[in-house]
């Protein structure tokens, strides 16, 4: 829980109260880490102690919030280890990066040349910036050119959207996100792209792109219902099934549906997901009813509503709809809103996969997403 001074703070002062309540958390960080390397708490008597701490470094980290003051564990036996700098950094590298880029560009708003004269990075000159953008430029690359070394059943396949300058235009890019389950249980992201469209071609080739560094073994493939996606995916994963995402069908019917129907027919549409009878009967009731939209909706995508069932019950909650890129879209969202519009493209691309890469280290690290094993 975070302590009450720390919300005071935040109260009377954003700026700084956040910057506290940044500081407290990866220190907080910091010591579980510390707890992990040693196997035992702070004074702890334990068997499984491997070192003894030897009292804390003062580090310094600069963040969008200030310079936070970290207390950086130290052993008597061994190294320290820590990923808050490396992977804190990384990302803060990138939206300074993107910040500076925008600063420098003379399109910036009051907000990034605010944080510009917050952060006192105004002095930094062109060539900083480039050396910057290349250090970062190729970590991402090696992320997302990365061997795929694991079988995935499951691909996961979705897009977000944001601003970018286009010469004195302001143009809307989508950025493709594809993931996907491995045959061990855990999540993993595979690959993305900026696109100006989203037709069959570009994902013809982002799937062979794919399958030249290695995915193999995808069983289903989840997404909205985008055509191109349907089209490319039966051609480059024969044998594979395509399922269209629950909550992305139920937004394309109750667009065709009045307000005061809608309520209905969500429920309705709840109830049938999975079983083809009901889906045909929901689209035939709707039919009569006179919205033949909604019900073409429903009829066009009806066989790619049912294919989760083929697939063990236990998964189905989890790969009936694309819920887990919701939540990856919603982090790039969260944590590029303060760039606003972005310089240019490989501005927005340094930062989205930068922030990829610490998603895919907290999925990789973390608990399983599916139980693959049989119970």
């Amino acid at each position: 829980m975070i302590p009450l001074a720390f919300i005071e703070d935040y109260l009377s002062d954003e700026q700084a109260g956040m910057l506290s309540v940044l500081t407290w958390f990866l220190n907080q960080v910091l010591r579980h880490e510390a707890d992990q390397q040693v196997g035992a708490g702070q004074y702890e008597r334990s068997e499984t102690r491997k070192a003894h701490r030897n009292g804390y470094k003062e580090r310094s980290l600069k963040t969008r919030y200030g310079n936070a003051t970290l207390k950086k564990p130290q052993f008597r036996e061994f190294p320290f280890e820590t990923q808050v700098f490396g992977r804190y950094a990384r990302v803060e590298k990138a939206l300074v990066n993107a910040v500076v880029e925008s600063y420098l560009q003379g399109v910036s708003t009051r907000r990034v040349q605010a944080i510009v004269q917050h952060l006192g990075i105004e002095q930094l000159s062109s060539a900083s910036v480039s050396r910057m953008a290349k250090e970062l430029d190729d970590q991402v690359s090696e992320f997302l050119m990365r061997p795929i070394e694991q079988a995935i059943p499951y691909l996961y396949v979705d897009a977000s959207y944001f601003k970018v300058r286009d010469g004195a235009r302001y143009v809307t890019k989508a950025v493709l996100v594809v993931a996907g389950v491995r045959d061990d249980g855990y999540r993993e992201i595979l690959g993305a792209r900026i696109t100006d469209c989203e037709n069959e071609e570009f994902w013809s080739g982002l799937f062979e792109d794919l399958k030249d560094r290695g995915l193999t073994g995808v069983q289903l493939i989840i997404s909205d219902g985008h055509a191109g996606i349907q089209k490319a995916a039966e051609a480059a994963f024969l044998g594979a099934s395509w399922q269209m995402c629950e909550v992305h069908c139920t937004r394309a019917v109750l667009k065709n549906i009045p307000r005061k129907g809608q309520k209905e027919v969500v429920e309705r549409l709840r109830e049938a997901y999975g079983d083809e009878q009901k889906l045909q009967d929901a689209a035939d009731d709707l039919n009569e009813r006179g919205y033949r939209k909604a019900a073409n909706t429903i009829e066009r995508f009806l066989p790619g509503l049912i294919s989760y069932t083929a697939f063990p019950k236990r998964h189905w909650k989890r790969i009936r709809t694309t819920n887990m890129m919701e939540r990856t879209n919603r982090e790039l969202k969260r944590r590029t809103k303060v760039v606003g519009v972005f310089p240019n493209e490989e501005s927005l691309f340094r930062l989205v996969g930068s922030i990829l890469m610490d998603v895919n280290e907290d999925w990789v690290t973390g608990k399983k997403y599916l139980q693959m094993d049989e119970e």
